[in-house]
């Protein structure tokens, strides 16, 4: 039972951290053009 002490605010601190990554992630930009990188190897250049 005492692990769950050190589990429970483990996990909400790892979620924090994911969600904050993630928007991160979002602020700076990096899903605004997801379908150019797939198409770009397709074209010569």
């Amino acid at each position: 039972m005492d692990i769950l002490f050190l589990l429970i605010p483990l996990s909400v601190v790892l979620g924090l951290v994911i969600l904050g990554a993630l928007g991160w992630a979002v602020w700076r930009g990096q899903f605004e053009s997801v379908d150019a990188e797939g198409e770009r190897i397709l074209h010569n250049d």
